[in-house]
């Protein structure tokens, strides 16, 4: 079964909303084992609206509409559907009793505009929406089986995983379980870990591989397929043993895992406290690492020395740190190792750099990452790209994973 995603709202169009549904609806059809091999987004228009959904029906088995649905006057996928089909537009008497009991529960007028809300294409099956007033719509016509459903995400997700999707995998005979297992790695390139894998996803197609970039990050996705999720999982774990082998130390979690957890628990592990200093990342890296409940066990706190003399007082940096310039190695050693005695931990990783647009002491998008342990202290220079804000995030996120590896005592190679 072909699955089409078609996202109504002009505001998508602007930019002004990030099309978060489209994304979401794609991830719970390829959880479920449908394909989606088109998407589209139109604007508020009918004559737009209705070829969109022509479109989608002539190249798909099922169309999800999401948008549209509400009470205005812009809210036009009903009239689109009605245009697309050339069915005439019903009125539920029962669906407007039950908006009228809605409002009246809550002691609220309904404005009279809300009975738009009780209109459906003839034909059409309304499903009942737990989250908000707008139905959703389930519609066959000629093959295609067509869904509209509300704009808000948690409205949408209810509906399709409650009623959208067990109807999909129905009609489609899908009773496979697909399962999905994701390594996620940082410090190598896309390409880099494409080659890498290269033999591994031309040779595997169940289960498959799929890679993803995204946060300075390279994520592997494998897939699988089997009758049950242990016959899935058996299948995905010698792809997924080597992966990791193949991906060394770059590897550093699975699945929805992030950094700043992974961190935490491996400075845990070892009995050692963490802090940071940090200068052009403006305390990025602790309030990443404060995000994380329960950091306060390892986490003693965060040093913001941005002027070289507040380096100076604060972290103790000399004069041959100075010397060597606010962006270099010498002075995120500096930082680091005077963090560990200014806050009396273990473990401090320090940022330094220029993160532009100006020049300050080298190249925007120079940014020098520092850690200092009780076994050893090191920094690394990274060019990162990217305006400011992209290179001070991109910086954080390359903090925390050399603080990972200097924990582990595994550091890092150039």
């Amino acid at each position: 079964m072909i699955v089409e995603v078609v996202a109504v709202g002009t505001e998508l169009l602007l930019g002004q909303i990030v099309n978060g549904n489209a994304a979401t609806i794609g991830s719970q059809l390829a959880e479920s084992g449908l394909d989606a091999h088109f998407q589209q987004v139109v604007g508020d228009n009918l004559d737009r609206l209705e070829s969109a959904i022509r479109l989608a029906m002539s190249r798909s088995d099922a169309v999800i509409i999401t948008g549209g649905i509400g009470p205005t006057q812009d809210d036009l996928t009903r009239e689109g559907l009605c245009a697309a089909t050339g069915r005439e537009m019903a009125f539920s008497d029962e669906y407007a009793e039950v908006l009228k009991a809605r409002f009246a529960a809550l002691g609220r007028e309904m404005p009279e505009s809300n009975l738009r809300q009780a209109q459906y294409p003839e034909g059409a099956r309304l499903i009942a929406n737990p989250k908000g007033t707008a139905p959703a719509l389930m519609l066959d016509h000629d093959g295609t089986v067509l869904f509209a459903l509300p704009g808000v995400p948690e409205e949408m997700r209810a509906l399709m995983e409650n009623d959208v999707l067990p109807e999909l995998r129905r009609r489609a005979g899908v009773d496979r379980v697909i399962v999905h297992r994701v390594v996620r790695s940082w410090g190598r390139s896309e390409a880099w870990v494409g080659e890498a894998l290269d033999d591994l996803y031309r040779a595997s197609t169940n289960p498959s591989i799929a890679f993803l970039a995204s946060a300075g990050e390279i994520k592997v996705r494998i897939t699988a397929g089997a009758d049950t999720e242990e016959d899935a999982r058996r299948l995905i774990a010698p792809v997924e043993e080597a992966v990791v082998e193949r991906l060394g130390g770059s590897a550093f979690g699975f699945d929805d895992e992030t950094i700043e957890p992974i961190l935490l628990g491996l400075v845990t592990a070892r009995g050692w406290t963490l802090g940071t200093a940090e200068s052009a990342t403006g305390g990025l890296v602790a309030g990443r690492l404060t995000s994380v409940p329960g950091s306060s066990a390892v986490f003693r706190g965060s040093i913001v020395a941005y002027d070289v003399e507040e380096k100076r007082a604060l972290l103790s940096v000399d004069d041959a740190a100075v010397a060597a310039g606010v962006v270099s190695e010498e002075m995120a050693v500096a930082m680091a190792e005077g963090g560990r005695k200014a806050l009396g931990v273990d473990v401090v990783v320090s940022v330094t750099g220029a993160a532009g647009p100006d020049p300050h002491d080298a190249a925007p998008g120079t940014m020098v990452i520092g850690v200092a342990t009780p076994e050893r202290s090191g920094a690394r220079t990274l060019r990162l790209p990217g305006d400011r804000e992209r290179v001070r995030t991109y910086a954080a996120t390359a903090a925390l994973h050399l603080a990972r590896l200097a924990v582990e005592g595994s550091w890092w190679g150039r």
